[in-house]
């Protein structure tokens, strides 16, 4: 069993734009390489010498999961190598995956906490020293699933085992010790069951399976342990839950490693709960940059419709989680209100996450700020690390795979799910061709794509049609144009427009076998005004700007104190334009009365320090 649809790997995809390509390359440059700085610096890797007996020392981090920052890095750093060889950070790799390997105990398990002093009393949030003895705040399980992560990119981008090794005899020990006959338990944070999906592909050994079905089904079973409840997913069976609940980054790596278990065991039954549970988030739960996790109190989804603006949290790993979701859905079910909501917050409340230079970062992505509150871990702007440094991390791996969101390959169908300049190489047991693809998305809504077919298939193309396109912004009415725009996508092909029919957000057109086709798409780029569903309170008599796949915010770096006082009528006339401040940025501006006002795309805000910025502002 697999997905139905196959995303072409980013080692197929190359881009060449304007947009992804310059921040993949800071990602490479500059965020992995700060990441194992800070890791350094910070002690997450001597940890590991420490644990090894290679230095002496006590274990120096503030948390019992700073392990798998390190994990996430090496993942990240997995995917760079992928794309463009570089031998010293395959050397430097090489030299961390020998700490983590020294580190591991005999029988497969690795916990540097508490392998450096298993005889220290635990205090009661990490829990007691012996091990799996709170899983609930331990995040062994947590910790070893992002091991499992990056042995998987590790063992792909450069053929090598050395960290696979670890890692399978890490989930060898698991498996031995979890399970229907064993112990019955969960993991307090989600993670290890994606994991676990990934060592399987890589294997095929079933019980890694077998044990990421276990570990999703017993979430919610009170027979033979107690419920931790709603804010870890486990207040009742998996399936049988409708609503979004608890802390927003275990919720979206359940629900994705549910989607990867219908999808690799043929156990469908748990759609019917995917299906609600995304309804309820993008119905009610969602803001308009995609960022999900509104309540500061457990980094968790609060009520219907309660979607703080100041006080939202919408933590940049929700953000990564909520992409990583939404994916599988798509792959799943070839459905493109997935991707609607995926391109929604990639474009803005994950990339929001991370600095233009690439080393400071967003924890929080709220949607207002008064330039003084200190919501970023005590400061009102960007860091360059924290604590719990999950965010930076995640940032780091997810950045260099974002080529593979961008095709999808079922049978003889290629699925253009995301347009950015790029080269991709298409071999299937069905497809054989390369496709060119020119934009200057998401700026313009010019897309011109080349095909060319080595093997003369009856090739089908399927070309999504964003939602923001035809005048809805979000699957649903969460969020509504104001002022709907007049003009539709246009396509042609070799020339000649032809209007087919839009089936599941995508287009399909059968190319027929011919050795070349070209393909321009058109979307209507004009500045919308979205509205956000009456029982968003706080949005009563307010509207954003978007343009294309952008939100648009307003900082008081370019419009002084008038931002209090924001406003636009439907006389105003809004513009997009070359940015003075942002090179190769396109920024809105009006002219309200005597006031000049612009905005710059969400995702850029805060790189001049601390100042005020709203998303959402008075307006008809």
């Amino acid at each position: 069993m697999n997905y139905p649809i196959q995303p072409v790997p980013s080692s197929q995809v190359a881009l060449k734009d304007n947009f992804w390509k310059p921040r993949i390359d800071i990602n490479r440059h500059v965020t992995v390489p700060f990441g194992f700085k800070m890791c350094e610096e910070t002690g997450r890797i001597d940890n590991f010498k420490i644990a090894a007996g290679l230095k002496e020392g006590s274990f120096s981090s503030v948390f019992p999961f700073d392990d798998s920052d390190v994990y996430k890095l090496i993942e990240g750093a997995s995917y760079v190598l992928e794309q463009e060889y570089d031998p010293s950070l395959d050397m430097f790799l090489d030299s961390v995956v020998f700490y983590i390997g020294a580190a591991q105990e005999d029988d497969g398990y690795l916990q540097t906490w508490r392998i450096i002093d298993p005889g220290k009393p635990g205090d009661d949030w990490w829990g007691e020293r012996e091990r799996w003895t709170s899983l609930m705040h331990g995040h062994e399980l947590y910790n070893v699933g992002h091991l499992y992560e990056a042995a998987a990119a590790h063992y792909y981008a450069t053929g090598k085992k050395s960290l696979l090794d670890i890692a399978l005899k890490n989930a060898d020990l698991v498996a031995q010790t979890f399970g229907p006959d064993k112990s019955i338990a969960v993991p307090g944070h989600e993670e290890i069951e994606i994991g676990l999906i990934k060592l399987y592909r890589i294997t095929g050994k079933e019980h890694y399976l077998e044990l990421a079905k276990f570990f999703v089904d017993q979430r919610g079973l009170k027979e033979n342990r107690e419920l931790w409840g709603e804010y870890h997913q486990d207040h009742m069976p998996v399936r049988d839950q409708r609503k979004a609940v608890g802390h927003a980054v275990r919720a979206g790596y359940l629900y994705s490693a549910m989607a990867d278990l219908a999808a690799y065991t043929g156990d469908f039954s748990y759609l019917p709960a995917l299906d609600s549970i995304w309804s309820d988030v993008v119905h009610t739960k969602m803001y308009i940059t995609g960022g999900i996790g509104a309540s500061r109190n457990g980094e968790a989804f609060g009520a219907p419709y309660e979607l703080p603006n100041a006080e939202a949290y919408a933590e940049t790993c929700a953000a990564i989680a909520n992409v990583f979701w939404n994916q599988r859905m798509f792959l799943l079910s070839g459905d493109g209100k997935y991707y609607d909501v995926l391109e929604r917050t990639l474009y803005n409340g994950l990339l929001s996450g991370v600095s233009q230079s690439g080393d400071r970062f967003f924890y929080p992505n709220p949607l207002y700020s008064d330039g003084h509150t200190a919501f970023n871990y005590g400061r009102a702007t960007r860091q360059e690390w924290f604590p719990c440094a999950c965010c930076p991390s995640n940032i780091s791996r997810f950045m260099p795979a974002v080529p593979a969101y961008i095709y999808g390959v079922k049978k003889d169908t290629l699925y253009v799910n995301l347009y950015a300049t790029n080269t991709a190489e298409i071999r299937t047991d069905d497809l054989d061709l390369e496709i060119q693809q020119v934009t200057d998305y998401p700026w313009g809504g010019k897309v011109f794509l080349h095909i060319e077919q080595r093997k003369r298939n009856d090739l089908v193309l399927a070309l999504r049609i964003p939602g923001w396109a035809v005048n809805r912004p979000v699957p649903g009415d969460l969020y509504v144009v104001n002022n709907p725009v007049g003009n539709q996508p246009e396509i042609l092909v070799n020339g000649q427009k032809i209007s087919p029919d839009v089936n599941q957000g995508y287009v399909f057109i059968g190319l027929n076998g011919k050795k070349e086709e070209n393909i321009e798409l058109f979307l209507p780029m004009e500045i919308q005004k979205i509205r956000a569903h009456p029982e968003v309170k706080e949005n009563a008599g307010q509207i954003a700007l978007q343009r294309g796949p952008l939100v648009y915010c307003f900082e008081e770096a370019d419009n002084g104190e008038i931002i209090d006082r924001l406003k636009i009528t439907a006389e105003d006339t809004p513009e997009a334009v070359e940015s003075e401040n942002f090179e190769g940025i396109q920024e809105i501006r009006f002219t309200s009365g005597d006031l000049e006002i612009r905005a710059i795309p969400y995702y850029l805000w805060s790189n001049r320090g601390e100042n005020k910025m709203t998303v959402w502002f008075a307006g008809e």
